[in-house]
Protein backbone atom coordinates (compact mmCIF):
# COMPACT_ATOMS: atom_id res chain seq x y z
CA UNK A 1 0.00 0.00 0.00
CA UNK A 2 1.49 3.44 -0.83
CA UNK A 3 2.48 5.68 2.01
CA UNK A 4 2.90 9.47 2.36
CA UNK A 5 5.14 11.15 4.70
CA UNK A 6 3.52 14.76 6.06
CA UNK A 7 5.23 16.81 8.85
CA UNK A 8 6.58 13.88 10.35
CA UNK A 9 3.23 11.41 10.38
CA UNK A 10 3.44 8.32 8.12
CA UNK A 11 0.10 7.25 6.65
CA UNK A 12 -1.46 5.47 3.84
CA UNK A 13 -3.42 6.71 1.28
CA UNK A 14 -6.41 4.96 2.71
CA UNK A 15 -6.03 6.73 5.73
CA UNK A 16 -5.13 10.36 4.26
CA UNK A 17 -8.25 9.99 2.57
CA UNK A 18 -10.47 9.23 5.58
CA UNK A 19 -8.37 12.26 7.70
CA UNK A 20 -9.39 14.49 4.48
CA UNK A 21 -13.45 13.38 4.76
CA UNK A 22 -13.43 13.53 8.33
CA UNK A 23 -11.15 15.50 9.59
CA UNK A 24 -9.63 12.61 11.82
CA UNK A 25 -11.76 13.09 15.08
CA UNK A 26 -13.84 11.04 17.00
CA UNK A 27 -16.80 12.18 17.95
CA UNK A 28 -18.32 12.49 21.08
CA UNK A 29 -19.03 14.72 24.45
CA UNK A 30 -16.27 17.54 25.06
CA UNK A 31 -16.17 18.79 29.17
CA UNK A 32 -14.03 21.37 29.65
CA UNK A 33 -13.56 22.41 33.04
CA UNK A 34 -12.97 26.05 33.83
CA UNK A 35 -10.64 26.86 36.70
CA UNK A 36 -10.60 30.30 38.62
CA UNK A 37 -10.31 32.88 38.34
CA UNK A 38 -13.35 33.13 35.67
CA UNK A 39 -13.41 36.31 33.53
CA UNK A 40 -16.09 38.59 35.10
CA UNK A 41 -17.84 41.64 35.26
CA UNK A 42 -17.27 41.48 39.19
CA UNK A 43 -14.47 40.05 41.61
CA UNK A 44 -16.54 37.01 41.98
CA UNK A 45 -15.59 33.59 40.31
CA UNK A 46 -16.16 29.93 40.15
CA UNK A 47 -15.59 27.45 43.23
CA UNK A 48 -15.98 30.58 45.69
CA UNK A 49 -18.66 31.73 48.11
CA UNK A 50 -20.60 34.26 46.41
CA UNK A 51 -22.56 35.69 49.38
CA UNK A 52 -22.89 35.35 53.04
CA UNK A 53 -25.63 32.99 54.38
CA UNK A 54 -26.94 29.54 52.75
CA UNK A 55 -30.74 30.20 53.27
CA UNK A 56 -33.71 29.09 52.13
CA UNK A 57 -35.55 31.56 49.33
CA UNK A 58 -39.08 32.92 51.31
CA UNK A 59 -42.02 30.46 50.27
CA UNK A 60 -43.49 31.32 47.56
CA UNK A 61 -46.74 32.79 46.78
CA UNK A 62 -50.43 31.00 46.69
CA UNK A 63 -50.54 30.42 42.77
CA UNK A 64 -53.12 27.48 43.40
CA UNK A 65 -55.94 29.01 40.75
CA UNK A 66 -53.15 28.41 38.24
CA UNK A 67 -52.95 24.68 37.14
CA UNK A 68 -49.97 25.28 35.11
CA UNK A 69 -47.40 28.26 36.62
CA UNK A 70 -43.33 28.38 36.24
CA UNK A 71 -40.75 31.03 37.38
CA UNK A 72 -37.35 31.21 34.86
CA UNK A 73 -34.51 33.53 35.89
CA UNK A 74 -33.01 34.12 31.85
CA UNK A 75 -29.96 35.03 33.58
CA UNK A 76 -28.47 32.19 35.28
CA UNK A 77 -30.94 29.47 33.56
CA UNK A 78 -32.39 28.49 36.90
CA UNK A 79 -36.37 27.66 37.36
CA UNK A 80 -37.41 29.20 40.40
CA UNK A 81 -41.01 27.82 40.55
CA UNK A 82 -42.24 25.01 38.95
CA UNK A 83 -45.75 23.22 39.14
CA UNK A 84 -46.85 21.40 35.97
CA UNK A 85 -44.22 22.94 33.77
CA UNK A 86 -43.61 19.75 31.32
CA UNK A 87 -48.06 19.56 31.18
CA UNK A 88 -49.32 19.95 27.76
CA UNK A 89 -52.15 22.68 28.01
CA UNK A 90 -53.75 25.03 25.25
CA UNK A 91 -52.02 28.16 24.67
CA UNK A 92 -54.75 30.25 23.31
CA UNK A 93 -53.54 33.61 21.40
CA UNK A 94 -50.10 32.72 23.25
CA UNK A 95 -49.67 30.82 20.10
CA UNK A 96 -48.72 34.10 19.01
CA UNK A 97 -45.46 34.58 20.12
CA UNK A 98 -44.18 31.39 17.98
CA UNK A 99 -45.79 33.58 15.11
CA UNK A 100 -43.82 36.04 15.72
CA UNK A 101 -40.65 34.65 16.32
CA UNK A 102 -40.32 32.95 13.05
CA UNK A 103 -41.14 36.15 11.37
CA UNK A 104 -38.32 37.66 13.43
CA UNK A 105 -35.98 35.22 12.27
CA UNK A 106 -37.04 35.70 9.01
CA UNK A 107 -36.58 39.48 9.41
CA UNK A 108 -33.37 38.74 10.65
CA UNK A 109 -32.11 36.68 7.92
CA UNK A 110 -33.52 38.87 4.88
CA UNK A 111 -36.54 36.65 3.98
CA UNK A 112 -38.73 39.34 5.22
CA UNK A 113 -38.95 43.12 5.42
CA UNK A 114 -40.63 45.11 7.50
CA UNK A 115 -42.15 47.40 5.32
CA UNK A 116 -42.87 44.69 2.69
CA UNK A 117 -46.98 44.74 2.49
CA UNK A 118 -49.62 41.69 1.95
CA UNK A 119 -52.78 41.60 0.91
CA UNK A 120 -55.31 41.00 3.26
CA UNK A 121 -57.25 37.83 1.10
CA UNK A 122 -61.38 37.28 0.84
CA UNK A 123 -60.74 33.85 2.43
CA UNK A 124 -58.71 35.31 5.75
CA UNK A 125 -61.01 38.73 5.53
CA UNK A 126 -64.50 36.20 5.56
CA UNK A 127 -62.99 34.04 8.47
CA UNK A 128 -61.59 36.29 10.61
CA UNK A 129 -62.75 39.84 10.56
CA UNK A 130 -65.60 39.05 13.33
CA UNK A 131 -63.64 36.23 14.95
CA UNK A 132 -62.21 37.07 18.44
CA UNK A 133 -59.51 39.42 19.13
CA UNK A 134 -58.66 41.26 15.77
CA UNK A 135 -57.16 44.73 14.29
CA UNK A 136 -59.48 45.24 12.00
CA UNK A 137 -58.12 44.50 8.65
CA UNK A 138 -60.34 45.26 5.14
CA UNK A 139 -60.24 43.10 2.70
CA UNK A 140 -57.78 44.02 0.24
CA UNK A 141 -55.92 45.89 1.96
CA UNK A 142 -52.30 45.94 2.24
CA UNK A 143 -50.83 46.05 5.51
CA UNK A 144 -47.11 45.91 6.18
CA UNK A 145 -45.14 43.25 8.34
CA UNK A 146 -44.49 45.85 11.02
CA UNK A 147 -48.36 46.71 11.12
CA UNK A 148 -49.16 42.73 11.62
CA UNK A 149 -46.53 42.08 14.19
CA UNK A 150 -48.09 45.43 15.97
CA UNK A 151 -51.31 43.91 16.17
CA UNK A 152 -50.88 40.37 16.66
CA UNK A 153 -48.08 41.47 19.48
CA UNK A 154 -50.11 44.28 21.31
CA UNK A 155 -53.85 43.86 20.50
CA UNK A 156 -53.70 39.70 19.62
CA UNK A 157 -54.73 39.89 16.01
CA UNK A 158 -56.25 36.90 15.07
CA UNK A 159 -57.23 38.19 11.17
CA UNK A 160 -53.06 40.00 11.30
CA UNK A 161 -51.64 36.26 12.83
CA UNK A 162 -53.50 34.60 9.40
CA UNK A 163 -52.68 37.71 6.87
CA UNK A 164 -48.97 37.53 7.74
CA UNK A 165 -49.19 33.49 7.87
CA UNK A 166 -50.35 33.49 4.20
CA UNK A 167 -48.03 36.26 2.68
CA UNK A 168 -44.79 35.22 4.39
CA UNK A 169 -45.32 31.27 4.71
CA UNK A 170 -47.50 31.15 1.45
CA UNK A 171 -50.33 29.64 3.26
CA UNK A 172 -51.92 28.65 6.62
CA UNK A 173 -50.46 25.46 6.02
CA UNK A 174 -47.00 26.30 5.45
CA UNK A 175 -46.26 28.89 7.95
CA UNK A 176 -47.40 25.94 10.61
CA UNK A 177 -45.09 23.86 8.87
CA UNK A 178 -42.28 26.63 9.95
CA UNK A 179 -43.68 26.69 13.27
CA UNK A 180 -43.16 23.28 14.03
CA UNK A 181 -39.95 22.94 12.03
CA UNK A 182 -39.09 26.18 14.52
CA UNK A 183 -39.93 24.45 17.74
CA UNK A 184 -37.84 21.28 16.85
CA UNK A 185 -35.03 23.56 16.50
CA UNK A 186 -35.42 24.79 20.13
CA UNK A 187 -35.94 21.85 21.68
CA UNK A 188 -39.93 22.21 22.41
CA UNK A 189 -40.66 18.43 22.88
CA UNK A 190 -43.87 19.15 24.63
CA UNK A 191 -45.24 21.45 21.62
CA UNK A 192 -47.52 21.41 18.49
CA UNK A 193 -49.03 24.28 16.81
CA UNK A 194 -51.79 23.73 14.22
CA UNK A 195 -52.83 27.59 13.73
CA UNK A 196 -50.81 30.60 13.23
CA UNK A 197 -53.22 32.68 16.17
CA UNK A 198 -54.03 29.69 18.45
CA UNK A 199 -57.79 29.61 17.73
CA UNK A 200 -59.38 26.41 19.29
CA UNK A 201 -58.24 23.27 16.51
CA UNK A 202 -59.77 20.42 18.50
CA UNK A 203 -56.15 20.29 20.74
CA UNK A 204 -53.99 20.12 17.70
CA UNK A 205 -52.52 22.93 19.17
CA UNK A 206 -50.87 22.06 22.76
CA UNK A 207 -48.11 23.43 24.25
CA UNK A 208 -45.67 23.48 27.60
CA UNK A 209 -45.00 25.81 30.50
CA UNK A 210 -40.93 24.85 30.07
CA UNK A 211 -41.42 25.11 25.80
CA UNK A 212 -42.57 28.53 25.98
CA UNK A 213 -40.14 29.47 28.40
CA UNK A 214 -37.59 28.63 26.05
CA UNK A 215 -39.33 30.19 23.06
CA UNK A 216 -39.39 33.06 25.32
CA UNK A 217 -35.62 32.86 25.77
CA UNK A 218 -34.80 32.32 22.22
CA UNK A 219 -36.72 35.42 21.49
CA UNK A 220 -35.10 37.73 23.85
CA UNK A 221 -31.45 35.97 23.51
CA UNK A 222 -31.81 36.57 19.39
CA UNK A 223 -33.77 39.35 18.78
CA UNK A 224 -33.52 41.77 21.56
CA UNK A 225 -34.06 44.63 19.02
CA UNK A 226 -37.59 43.20 17.26
CA UNK A 227 -38.63 42.18 20.91
CA UNK A 228 -38.15 45.89 22.11
CA UNK A 229 -39.49 47.14 18.92
CA UNK A 230 -42.86 44.97 19.04
CA UNK A 231 -43.35 43.63 22.15
CA UNK A 232 -45.04 45.56 25.30
CA UNK A 233 -46.81 48.12 23.57
CA UNK A 234 -49.56 49.92 25.71
CA UNK A 235 -52.19 49.38 22.37
CA UNK A 236 -52.08 50.02 18.78
CA UNK A 237 -54.52 52.10 16.77
CA UNK A 238 -55.55 50.67 13.29
CA UNK A 239 -58.03 51.60 10.70
CA UNK A 240 -59.27 54.42 13.15
CA UNK A 241 -59.75 52.04 15.98
CA UNK A 242 -57.82 51.64 19.27
CA UNK A 243 -57.50 49.15 21.52
CA UNK A 244 -55.30 48.33 24.51
CA UNK A 245 -53.20 45.57 25.28
CA UNK A 246 -54.46 43.57 27.88
CA UNK A 247 -51.30 42.35 29.46
CA UNK A 248 -51.80 42.07 33.07
CA UNK A 249 -48.18 43.34 33.96
CA UNK A 250 -47.71 46.31 31.78
CA UNK A 251 -48.15 49.44 34.65
CA UNK A 252 -48.64 47.41 37.68
CA UNK A 253 -45.22 45.63 37.85
CA UNK A 254 -42.22 47.49 37.66
CA UNK A 255 -39.79 46.45 34.52
CA UNK A 256 -42.86 44.56 33.09
CA UNK A 257 -42.95 44.25 29.24
CA UNK A 258 -44.65 41.59 27.63
CA UNK A 259 -45.37 39.11 26.07
CA UNK A 260 -48.39 37.89 25.46
CA UNK A 261 -51.78 36.65 26.71
CA UNK A 262 -54.40 34.12 25.77
CA UNK A 263 -57.59 33.00 26.27
CA UNK A 264 -60.41 30.54 25.16
CA UNK A 265 -62.98 29.32 26.83
CA UNK A 266 -61.39 25.79 26.55
CA UNK A 267 -57.67 27.46 27.71
CA UNK A 268 -58.99 29.83 30.11
CA UNK A 269 -56.60 32.75 31.11
CA UNK A 270 -53.03 32.27 30.03
CA UNK A 271 -49.82 34.16 30.28
CA UNK A 272 -46.43 34.28 29.21
CA UNK A 273 -44.84 37.20 30.65
CA UNK A 274 -41.53 38.80 31.24
CA UNK A 275 -40.03 41.72 33.39
CA UNK A 276 -37.03 43.26 33.65
CA UNK A 277 -34.94 44.84 36.82
CA UNK A 278 -31.44 45.87 37.26
CA UNK A 279 -30.38 43.95 34.04
CA UNK A 280 -31.77 40.96 35.60
CA UNK A 281 -34.78 39.10 32.94
CA UNK A 282 -37.41 36.89 34.70
CA UNK A 283 -39.97 34.61 32.35
CA UNK A 284 -43.21 33.67 33.94
CA UNK A 285 -45.79 31.16 32.61
CA UNK A 286 -49.09 30.87 34.01
CA UNK A 287 -52.20 28.24 32.52
CA UNK A 288 -55.50 27.72 32.88
CA UNK A 289 -55.77 30.33 35.39
CA UNK A 290 -59.89 30.23 35.78
CA UNK A 291 -60.66 34.53 35.69
CA UNK A 292 -58.82 37.37 34.84
CA UNK A 293 -58.61 38.66 38.27
CA UNK A 294 -56.90 35.19 39.42
CA UNK A 295 -54.51 35.82 36.59
CA UNK A 296 -53.36 39.49 37.33
CA UNK A 297 -52.89 38.22 40.78
CA UNK A 298 -50.68 35.74 40.50
CA UNK A 299 -48.61 37.49 38.17
CA UNK A 300 -47.85 40.08 40.05
CA UNK A 301 -47.16 37.89 43.05
CA UNK A 302 -44.88 35.60 41.20
CA UNK A 303 -42.75 38.05 39.72
CA UNK A 304 -42.03 40.53 42.50
CA UNK A 305 -41.37 36.74 45.03
CA UNK A 306 -38.93 36.28 41.81
CA UNK A 307 -37.25 39.59 42.07
CA UNK A 308 -37.42 40.10 46.20
CA UNK A 309 -36.48 36.46 46.96
CA UNK A 310 -34.08 35.58 44.74
CA UNK A 311 -30.61 37.43 43.91
CA UNK A 312 -28.54 37.21 40.66
CA UNK A 313 -24.11 36.88 41.42
CA UNK A 314 -22.60 37.80 38.15
CA UNK A 315 -20.13 35.23 37.04
CA UNK A 316 -19.80 35.81 32.76
CA UNK A 317 -19.81 39.11 31.11
CA UNK A 318 -21.34 39.28 27.54
CA UNK A 319 -18.54 38.40 24.94
CA UNK A 320 -16.13 36.75 27.41
CA UNK A 321 -14.34 33.77 25.77
CA UNK A 322 -14.80 30.39 27.80
CA UNK A 323 -13.20 27.80 25.89
CA UNK A 324 -12.38 27.10 22.53
CA UNK A 325 -14.15 24.15 20.40
CA UNK A 326 -12.43 21.82 17.94
CA UNK A 327 -13.94 21.92 14.03
CA UNK A 328 -13.97 19.22 11.90
CA UNK A 329 -14.14 19.97 8.24
CA UNK A 330 -13.33 23.98 7.96
CA UNK A 331 -11.12 26.56 7.26
CA UNK A 332 -9.88 26.55 10.91
CA UNK A 333 -9.49 23.87 13.08
CA UNK A 334 -11.03 24.92 16.16
CA UNK A 335 -13.49 28.40 17.12
CA UNK A 336 -14.14 30.72 20.40
CA UNK A 337 -17.17 29.78 22.64
CA UNK A 338 -18.44 32.73 24.27
CA UNK A 339 -21.03 34.27 26.29
CA UNK A 340 -23.83 35.48 24.31
CA UNK A 341 -25.31 37.80 27.40
CA UNK A 342 -24.38 38.34 30.81
CA UNK A 343 -24.54 35.25 32.65
CA UNK A 344 -25.38 35.02 36.58
CA UNK A 345 -25.99 32.78 38.98
CA UNK A 346 -29.11 32.75 40.94
CA UNK A 347 -29.52 31.88 44.54
CA UNK A 348 -31.66 32.78 47.54
CA UNK A 349 -31.61 36.41 48.77
CA UNK A 350 -28.22 36.68 50.90
CA UNK A 351 -27.53 33.18 50.02
CA UNK A 352 -24.04 31.16 49.80
CA UNK A 353 -22.90 28.07 47.96
CA UNK A 354 -19.61 27.37 46.39
CA UNK A 355 -19.59 27.30 42.31
CA UNK A 356 -18.37 25.75 39.36
CA UNK A 357 -18.18 25.85 35.83
CA UNK A 358 -17.59 23.45 32.71
CA UNK A 359 -18.58 23.83 29.13
CA UNK A 360 -20.06 20.81 27.10
CA UNK A 361 -20.42 20.41 23.89
CA UNK A 362 -20.77 17.92 21.13
CA UNK A 363 -17.71 17.38 19.43
CA UNK A 364 -16.30 18.32 17.30
CA UNK A 365 -18.25 20.62 15.57
CA UNK A 366 -18.61 20.52 11.96
CA UNK A 367 -18.05 23.05 9.51
CA UNK A 368 -19.94 25.65 8.46
CA UNK A 369 -20.37 27.53 11.67
CA UNK A 370 -22.58 30.85 11.35
CA UNK A 371 -21.32 33.47 13.82
CA UNK A 372 -23.38 33.89 17.06
CA UNK A 373 -24.79 30.06 16.55
CA UNK A 374 -25.30 28.35 19.99
CA UNK A 375 -22.78 25.25 19.94
CA UNK A 376 -21.86 24.79 23.30
CA UNK A 377 -23.15 24.98 26.96
CA UNK A 378 -21.50 26.21 29.96
CA UNK A 379 -22.86 24.47 33.21
CA UNK A 380 -22.87 26.07 36.46
CA UNK A 381 -23.13 23.77 39.80
CA UNK A 382 -24.31 25.81 43.11
CA UNK A 383 -23.17 23.54 46.05
CA UNK A 384 -25.43 20.49 46.03
CA UNK A 385 -28.64 22.31 43.71
CA UNK A 386 -28.71 20.21 40.07
CA UNK A 387 -26.56 22.21 37.62
CA UNK A 388 -28.11 24.33 35.10
CA UNK A 389 -26.95 24.79 31.52
CA UNK A 390 -26.47 28.60 29.83
CA UNK A 391 -25.90 28.26 25.69
CA UNK A 392 -22.39 29.26 24.41
CA UNK A 393 -21.77 30.83 20.95
CA UNK A 394 -19.80 30.45 18.24
CA UNK A 395 -17.20 33.80 17.88
CA UNK A 396 -16.18 33.28 14.37
CA UNK A 397 -17.97 32.00 11.32
CA UNK A 398 -16.56 29.04 10.11
CA UNK A 399 -16.60 28.51 6.53
CA UNK A 400 -16.45 24.87 5.34
CA UNK A 401 -13.25 23.69 4.04
CA UNK A 402 -11.31 22.20 0.94
CA UNK A 403 -9.50 18.67 1.06
CA UNK A 404 -6.36 20.48 1.98
CA UNK A 405 -7.91 21.73 5.03
CA UNK A 406 -9.19 18.77 6.41
CA UNK A 407 -5.90 17.00 5.87
CA UNK A 408 -3.91 19.71 7.63
CA UNK A 409 -6.77 19.90 10.62
CA UNK A 410 -6.59 16.31 11.18
CA UNK A 411 -2.41 15.79 11.27
CA UNK A 412 -2.92 18.24 13.84
CA UNK A 413 -4.64 16.89 15.40
CA UNK A 414 -2.87 13.12 15.78
CA UNK A 415 0.18 15.00 16.48
CA UNK A 416 -1.17 17.00 19.43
Amino acid sequence: MKKLLIAGVTVSVAGLAALAAHGGVNSGQVVVPLAPPLPAPTSNAANVALAARADDPLPPPEVGAAPVALLYDLGSGRTLYAHNADTPFLPASVTKTMTAFVAFEMLAKGELREDQTFTVSREAWREWHSKGSRMFLSEGSKPTVHDLLMGIMNVSANDGAVVLAEGAGGSVAGWVEKMNATARSLGMTHSHFGTPNGWMDKGNTYVSANDMVKLASAMLTRHPDYYRRFVGRPGMTWNGITQPNHDPTLGVVPGADGIKTGYTGEAHYNFLGSAQRNGRRLLMVLAGVPTPRERTAAAKALLEWGFSAWEDKPLVAAGTKLASAQVQGGTVGSVDLIAPRDMFATMPAGASAPASLRVIYNGPLVAPIAKGTPVAELEVRLGGAAPVRLPLTAAQEVEKGGVMDRVKFGFARLIS
